[in-house]
């Protein structure tokens, strides 16, 4: 058994890495005046929500309350645009860096999709279940990922609760683009190629 001692510099190391991993902090957007809570993983930066600055954007079945919990939804175009002064719309690399720290792996191959940073990544509510299997996730680091759906150029949405999808700068072709994804179901974190006109999250990062 170990000693008082010990236990207590375990349960004091655990705790700063915590600490470490999870620095946060809140940020004023100057343009409406929102105010986003902000958290730093590993070397970045991120909002610790998704971005909510109208311009170019609309909520999810066009109901405000939506836009409140989720934030709002944008094409890619939009997307780039969107960040607040002195931060920006991650790139494939920036989005890698982070599934990588969470999931304590190494590698170089871009873009990446992790096993497990899904699980580490979501909020520990929200997220609709699966069977007998609970879709939310630890927030081990703080990012509390939400499932904000798809917005579509026809004016339809779907899958609010049960995915979320995040834009990347990292273009394809002229139609095309990289974006990121959580589900409710796995523990995974993606990547997809998708059409530019999809209406997807923004979560921003610092410069």
């Amino acid at each position: 058994m170990p000693t008082p001692k010990l236990t207590t510099a375990l349960v004091c190391t655990l705790l700063c890495t915590t600490a470490l991993a999870q620095q946060k902090g809140t940020l004023t957007d100057t343009r409406d005046g929102k105010k986003y809570k902000t958290v730093k993983i590993g070397e970045q930066v991120w909002f610790a929500e998704n971005l909510n600055y109208e311009a170019g954007s609309i909520c999810y079945d066009y109901e405000p309350a939506n836009c409140n919990k989720y934030g709002r939804l944008y094409n890619w175009n939009t997307a780039k645009t969107v960040c607040p002064k002195s931060w920006h719309l991650p790139s494939n690399a920036e989005w890698d860096i982070l599934y990588h720290y969470v999931d304590s792996t190494n590698g170089t191959g871009s873009p990446y999709e992790s096993k497990t940073a899904g699980k580490f990544l979501k909020a520990t509510s929200g997220w609709n279940s699966s069977g007998y299997s609970n879709g939310n996730g630890t927030n081990a680091y703080g990012f509390s990922a939400l499932p904000g759906g798809i917005g579509y150029s026809t004016g339809h949405f779907s899958s609010i609760g049960d995915y979320g999808y995040w834009w990347s700068t990292s273009e394809i072709n002229i139609d095309y683009a990289y974006s990121r994804s959580i589900d409710y179901h796995t523990e995974r974190a993606r990547y997809y190629d998708d059409n530019k006109n999809l209406l997807f999250s923004v979560r921003c990062v610092k410069d």
